[in-house]
Protein backbone atom coordinates (compact mmCIF):
# COMPACT_ATOMS: atom_id res chain seq x y z
CA UNK A 1 0.00 0.00 0.00
CA UNK A 2 2.81 2.45 0.89
CA UNK A 3 4.51 1.69 -2.41
CA UNK A 4 1.32 2.61 -4.30
CA UNK A 5 0.95 5.87 -2.36
CA UNK A 6 4.61 6.79 -3.00
CA UNK A 7 4.18 5.97 -6.70
CA UNK A 8 1.05 8.14 -6.96
CA UNK A 9 2.71 11.06 -5.19
CA UNK A 10 5.81 10.79 -7.40
CA UNK A 11 3.70 10.76 -10.57
CA UNK A 12 1.67 13.76 -9.42
CA UNK A 13 4.76 15.78 -8.49
CA UNK A 14 6.42 15.01 -11.84
CA UNK A 15 3.23 16.12 -13.61
CA UNK A 16 3.21 19.40 -11.69
CA UNK A 17 6.86 20.06 -12.59
CA UNK A 18 6.20 19.35 -16.29
CA UNK A 19 3.19 21.74 -16.35
CA UNK A 20 5.25 24.52 -14.75
CA UNK A 21 8.16 24.01 -17.17
CA UNK A 22 5.86 24.09 -20.18
CA UNK A 23 4.24 27.33 -19.01
CA UNK A 24 7.64 28.91 -18.50
CA UNK A 25 8.78 27.81 -21.97
CA UNK A 26 5.75 29.57 -23.60
CA UNK A 27 6.36 32.90 -21.86
CA UNK A 28 7.82 35.69 -24.18
CA UNK A 29 11.29 36.95 -23.50
CA UNK A 30 10.83 40.31 -21.80
CA UNK A 31 11.74 42.09 -18.69
CA UNK A 32 10.72 39.86 -15.86
CA UNK A 33 7.76 41.18 -13.98
CA UNK A 34 7.67 41.22 -10.24
CA UNK A 35 6.37 37.93 -8.88
CA UNK A 36 2.67 37.90 -8.04
CA UNK A 37 1.62 37.52 -4.44
CA UNK A 38 1.33 33.88 -3.32
CA UNK A 39 -2.04 32.35 -3.91
CA UNK A 40 -3.89 31.01 -0.93
CA UNK A 41 -6.76 29.35 -2.73
CA UNK A 42 -7.15 26.26 -4.89
CA UNK A 43 -7.89 28.38 -8.01
CA UNK A 44 -5.83 28.38 -11.17
CA UNK A 45 -3.96 25.62 -12.99
CA UNK A 46 -1.73 24.69 -10.07
CA UNK A 47 -4.77 24.38 -7.86
CA UNK A 48 -6.21 21.89 -10.31
CA UNK A 49 -2.92 19.98 -10.31
CA UNK A 50 -2.86 19.69 -6.54
CA UNK A 51 -6.53 18.71 -6.53
CA UNK A 52 -5.66 15.95 -8.99
CA UNK A 53 -2.83 14.82 -6.72
CA UNK A 54 -5.21 14.62 -3.77
CA UNK A 55 -7.73 12.68 -5.84
CA UNK A 56 -5.11 10.15 -7.00
CA UNK A 57 -3.91 9.59 -3.43
CA UNK A 58 -7.49 9.14 -2.21
CA UNK A 59 -8.23 6.57 -4.93
CA UNK A 60 -5.03 4.64 -4.19
CA UNK A 61 -5.81 4.55 -0.47
CA UNK A 62 -9.39 3.44 -1.13
CA UNK A 63 -8.24 0.61 -3.41
CA UNK A 64 -5.60 -0.49 -0.92
CA UNK A 65 -7.99 -0.82 2.01
CA UNK A 66 -10.71 -2.67 0.07
CA UNK A 67 -10.06 -6.43 0.47
CA UNK A 68 -9.67 -8.38 -2.74
CA UNK A 69 -11.57 -11.56 -3.51
CA UNK A 70 -8.51 -13.71 -2.75
CA UNK A 71 -8.00 -11.92 0.57
CA UNK A 72 -11.62 -12.50 1.52
CA UNK A 73 -11.33 -16.18 0.58
CA UNK A 74 -8.15 -16.55 2.65
CA UNK A 75 -9.84 -14.87 5.62
CA UNK A 76 -12.81 -17.23 5.28
CA UNK A 77 -10.49 -20.26 5.21
CA UNK A 78 -8.69 -19.00 8.31
CA UNK A 79 -12.00 -18.53 10.17
CA UNK A 80 -13.11 -22.03 9.18
CA UNK A 81 -9.80 -23.51 10.36
CA UNK A 82 -10.01 -21.70 13.71
CA UNK A 83 -13.58 -22.96 14.16
CA UNK A 84 -12.43 -26.52 13.40
CA UNK A 85 -9.59 -26.24 15.90
CA UNK A 86 -11.92 -24.84 18.56
CA UNK A 87 -14.37 -27.68 17.96
CA UNK A 88 -11.61 -30.30 18.22
CA UNK A 89 -10.27 -28.88 21.47
CA UNK A 90 -13.79 -28.62 22.89
CA UNK A 91 -14.47 -32.25 21.94
CA UNK A 92 -11.30 -33.48 23.60
CA UNK A 93 -11.99 -31.46 26.75
CA UNK A 94 -15.58 -32.71 26.87
CA UNK A 95 -14.35 -36.30 26.72
CA UNK A 96 -11.98 -35.60 29.60
CA UNK A 97 -14.82 -34.14 31.67
CA UNK A 98 -17.10 -37.10 30.93
CA UNK A 99 -14.46 -39.57 32.04
CA UNK A 100 -13.69 -37.54 35.14
CA UNK A 101 -17.36 -37.71 36.19
CA UNK A 102 -17.22 -41.50 35.84
CA UNK A 103 -14.26 -41.83 38.22
CA UNK A 104 -15.37 -43.40 41.54
CA UNK A 105 -14.82 -41.41 44.70
CA UNK A 106 -12.23 -42.48 47.24
CA UNK A 107 -8.52 -43.15 47.00
CA UNK A 108 -8.69 -44.13 43.31
CA UNK A 109 -9.73 -40.61 42.29
CA UNK A 110 -6.54 -39.16 43.72
CA UNK A 111 -4.19 -41.64 42.03
CA UNK A 112 -1.40 -39.92 40.14
CA UNK A 113 -1.90 -40.61 36.41
CA UNK A 114 0.75 -42.83 34.90
CA UNK A 115 1.90 -43.69 31.44
CA UNK A 116 2.29 -47.16 30.05
CA UNK A 117 4.46 -49.47 32.12
CA UNK A 118 3.79 -47.50 35.30
CA UNK A 119 5.96 -44.56 34.24
CA UNK A 120 4.89 -41.39 36.07
CA UNK A 121 3.32 -38.77 33.86
CA UNK A 122 5.55 -35.77 33.15
CA UNK A 123 5.36 -32.84 35.51
CA UNK A 124 5.78 -29.14 34.93
CA UNK A 125 3.41 -26.67 33.28
CA UNK A 126 0.43 -29.01 33.18
CA UNK A 127 -3.28 -29.22 33.80
CA UNK A 128 -3.96 -32.18 36.13
CA UNK A 129 -6.96 -34.38 35.40
CA UNK A 130 -8.33 -37.28 37.43
CA UNK A 131 -7.06 -40.79 36.89
CA UNK A 132 -8.76 -42.92 34.29
CA UNK A 133 -11.86 -44.79 35.32
CA UNK A 134 -12.91 -48.24 34.15
CA UNK A 135 -13.44 -47.11 30.54
CA UNK A 136 -11.03 -49.50 28.79
CA UNK A 137 -7.32 -49.53 28.13
CA UNK A 138 -7.76 -47.75 24.80
CA UNK A 139 -9.44 -44.71 26.36
CA UNK A 140 -7.12 -43.07 28.82
CA UNK A 141 -6.99 -39.87 30.82
CA UNK A 142 -3.69 -38.48 32.03
CA UNK A 143 -2.16 -35.12 32.76
CA UNK A 144 -2.50 -32.59 29.96
CA UNK A 145 1.03 -31.21 29.73
CA UNK A 146 2.15 -28.77 27.06
CA UNK A 147 5.78 -29.78 26.84
CA UNK A 148 8.41 -27.45 25.37
CA UNK A 149 10.10 -28.46 22.13
CA UNK A 150 13.84 -28.18 21.67
CA UNK A 151 14.50 -24.97 19.69
CA UNK A 152 17.10 -26.87 17.67
CA UNK A 153 14.56 -29.53 16.66
CA UNK A 154 11.90 -26.91 15.92
CA UNK A 155 14.28 -24.95 13.69
CA UNK A 156 15.44 -28.10 11.88
CA UNK A 157 11.89 -29.27 11.13
CA UNK A 158 10.80 -25.79 9.99
CA UNK A 159 13.83 -25.61 7.70
CA UNK A 160 12.79 -28.80 5.89
CA UNK A 161 9.19 -27.65 5.64
CA UNK A 162 10.31 -24.33 4.12
CA UNK A 163 12.21 -26.26 1.42
CA UNK A 164 9.12 -28.35 0.68
CA UNK A 165 6.79 -25.33 0.70
CA UNK A 166 9.07 -23.33 -1.59
CA UNK A 167 9.21 -26.16 -4.15
CA UNK A 168 5.46 -26.73 -4.03
CA UNK A 169 4.68 -23.03 -4.51
CA UNK A 170 6.90 -22.90 -7.57
CA UNK A 171 6.03 -26.26 -9.15
CA UNK A 172 2.83 -27.72 -7.66
CA UNK A 173 0.71 -24.82 -6.37
CA UNK A 174 -2.46 -26.90 -6.09
CA UNK A 175 -0.72 -29.33 -3.74
CA UNK A 176 0.75 -26.44 -1.77
CA UNK A 177 -2.76 -25.28 -0.86
CA UNK A 178 -3.50 -28.65 0.77
CA UNK A 179 -0.98 -28.11 3.58
CA UNK A 180 -3.09 -27.52 6.68
CA UNK A 181 -2.60 -24.72 9.18
CA UNK A 182 -0.71 -25.35 12.43
CA UNK A 183 -2.15 -27.46 15.21
CA UNK A 184 -2.38 -26.01 18.70
CA UNK A 185 0.12 -27.12 21.29
CA UNK A 186 -2.65 -27.85 23.81
CA UNK A 187 -4.54 -29.99 21.30
CA UNK A 188 -1.43 -32.13 20.85
CA UNK A 189 -0.99 -32.33 24.63
CA UNK A 190 -4.59 -33.52 25.10
CA UNK A 191 -4.13 -36.24 22.48
CA UNK A 192 -0.92 -37.35 24.19
CA UNK A 193 -2.76 -37.56 27.53
CA UNK A 194 -5.58 -39.58 25.99
CA UNK A 195 -3.12 -41.99 24.40
CA UNK A 196 -0.76 -42.12 27.36
CA UNK A 197 2.16 -41.46 25.01
CA UNK A 198 4.57 -38.63 24.31
CA UNK A 199 4.95 -37.67 20.66
CA UNK A 200 8.56 -37.27 19.46
CA UNK A 201 9.69 -33.65 19.33
CA UNK A 202 10.08 -33.58 15.56
CA UNK A 203 6.56 -34.97 15.05
CA UNK A 204 5.13 -32.29 17.36
CA UNK A 205 7.18 -29.61 15.60
CA UNK A 206 5.78 -30.77 12.24
CA UNK A 207 2.18 -30.71 13.53
CA UNK A 208 2.78 -27.19 14.82
CA UNK A 209 3.78 -26.26 11.25
CA UNK A 210 1.10 -28.20 9.36
CA UNK A 211 -1.65 -30.17 11.08
CA UNK A 212 -1.84 -32.79 8.36
CA UNK A 213 -3.27 -32.09 4.89
CA UNK A 214 -6.71 -31.50 3.42
CA UNK A 215 -8.42 -31.14 0.05
CA UNK A 216 -7.92 -32.69 -3.37
CA UNK A 217 -4.44 -33.55 -4.65
CA UNK A 218 -3.07 -33.68 -1.12
CA UNK A 219 0.60 -33.54 -0.30
CA UNK A 220 2.00 -36.99 0.47
CA UNK A 221 5.27 -38.61 1.43
CA UNK A 222 6.00 -40.87 -1.54
CA UNK A 223 2.25 -41.43 -1.85
CA UNK A 224 1.46 -41.72 1.87
CA UNK A 225 -0.75 -39.04 3.42
CA UNK A 226 0.19 -37.29 6.67
CA UNK A 227 -2.53 -37.19 9.36
CA UNK A 228 -3.69 -34.47 11.72
CA UNK A 229 -3.81 -34.75 15.53
CA UNK A 230 -7.38 -36.09 15.64
CA UNK A 231 -6.66 -38.78 13.05
CA UNK A 232 -3.48 -39.84 14.87
CA UNK A 233 -5.40 -40.32 18.11
CA UNK A 234 -8.32 -42.13 16.46
CA UNK A 235 -6.07 -44.49 14.48
CA UNK A 236 -4.10 -45.32 17.64
CA UNK A 237 -7.36 -46.18 19.41
CA UNK A 238 -8.43 -48.37 16.49
CA UNK A 239 -5.09 -50.21 16.58
CA UNK A 240 -5.42 -50.61 20.33
CA UNK A 241 -8.93 -52.06 20.04
CA UNK A 242 -7.85 -54.46 17.29
CA UNK A 243 -4.81 -55.71 19.21
CA UNK A 244 -6.66 -55.82 22.53
CA UNK A 245 -3.99 -53.77 24.29
CA UNK A 246 -2.49 -50.29 24.08
CA UNK A 247 0.70 -49.94 22.12
CA UNK A 248 3.62 -47.55 22.21
CA UNK A 249 3.74 -47.00 18.46
CA UNK A 250 2.25 -43.73 17.12
CA UNK A 251 0.61 -43.91 13.67
CA UNK A 252 1.11 -40.58 11.89
CA UNK A 253 0.17 -41.33 8.27
CA UNK A 254 -0.98 -43.95 5.79
CA UNK A 255 0.86 -47.15 6.85
CA UNK A 256 3.46 -45.00 8.64
CA UNK A 257 4.23 -44.98 12.33
CA UNK A 258 6.79 -43.69 14.82
CA UNK A 259 8.06 -45.13 18.06
CA UNK A 260 8.60 -43.00 21.18
CA UNK A 261 12.33 -42.90 20.45
CA UNK A 262 11.66 -41.09 17.16
CA UNK A 263 12.31 -43.81 14.58
CA UNK A 264 9.81 -44.21 11.72
CA UNK A 265 8.77 -47.20 9.67
CA UNK A 266 6.00 -48.34 7.38
CA UNK A 267 5.00 -49.61 3.96
CA UNK A 268 5.99 -46.45 2.02
CA UNK A 269 9.62 -47.00 3.04
CA UNK A 270 9.77 -50.50 1.55
CA UNK A 271 11.13 -49.02 -1.69
CA UNK A 272 14.26 -47.91 0.16
CA UNK A 273 15.54 -51.49 0.17
CA UNK A 274 15.43 -51.83 3.96
CA UNK A 275 12.11 -53.58 4.37
CA UNK A 276 9.67 -51.29 6.13
CA UNK A 277 12.34 -49.62 8.23
CA UNK A 278 12.38 -45.95 7.33
CA UNK A 279 14.72 -43.08 8.15
CA UNK A 280 15.97 -42.67 11.68
CA UNK A 281 13.57 -39.82 12.50
CA UNK A 282 10.54 -37.86 11.30
CA UNK A 283 12.86 -34.93 10.57
CA UNK A 284 15.07 -37.15 8.42
CA UNK A 285 11.98 -38.24 6.47
CA UNK A 286 11.08 -34.59 5.71
CA UNK A 287 14.69 -33.93 4.69
CA UNK A 288 14.67 -36.90 2.30
CA UNK A 289 11.45 -35.66 0.71
CA UNK A 290 12.78 -32.09 0.39
CA UNK A 291 15.94 -33.30 -1.35
CA UNK A 292 13.95 -35.51 -3.73
CA UNK A 293 11.72 -32.57 -4.69
CA UNK A 294 14.60 -30.16 -5.24
CA UNK A 295 16.77 -32.64 -7.17
CA UNK A 296 14.02 -34.58 -8.93
CA UNK A 297 15.52 -37.83 -7.72
CA UNK A 298 13.93 -40.89 -6.16
CA UNK A 299 12.96 -41.28 -2.53
CA UNK A 300 11.62 -44.52 -1.02
CA UNK A 301 11.35 -46.05 -4.49
CA UNK A 302 9.41 -43.15 -6.03
CA UNK A 303 10.23 -39.88 -7.71
CA UNK A 304 8.22 -36.63 -7.86
CA UNK A 305 6.21 -35.56 -10.87
CA UNK A 306 3.71 -32.75 -11.48
CA UNK A 307 0.36 -33.12 -13.21
CA UNK A 308 -1.94 -30.08 -13.58
CA UNK A 309 -0.28 -28.26 -10.71
CA UNK A 310 -0.44 -31.25 -8.34
CA UNK A 311 2.41 -33.33 -6.98
CA UNK A 312 2.39 -37.01 -7.90
CA UNK A 313 4.81 -39.77 -6.97
CA UNK A 314 5.63 -42.26 -9.71
CA UNK A 315 7.56 -45.48 -9.35
CA UNK A 316 11.24 -44.91 -9.83
CA UNK A 317 12.92 -47.02 -12.55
Amino acid sequence: MLKLVRLALTAAIVTAIVVRLRRRARMPEKEPAPPPPPRTSWGGPMGLVWAAIAAVVAVVLAVAVIPTESQEAEAARYRAYQAEQDALTAELLAQESARAMAVPTGPVATTVPTGFGGTPAPTGDSTPTPAAGPTGACTRTGQVTVRPISPRVQAAVNRQWRRIERWLRANAPRTHTTLARPARARTIAIAEAQMGLSFPDDLRASLLRHNGVSGQGRFTVAGAELWDVRRIRDEWRADCARDGRPGRIIPFGDAMEADPDGGVRGAPFAGAGQGTVGPRSYHAMLRDVAEALEQGGPVYGRRPAVQNGSLEWVKAP
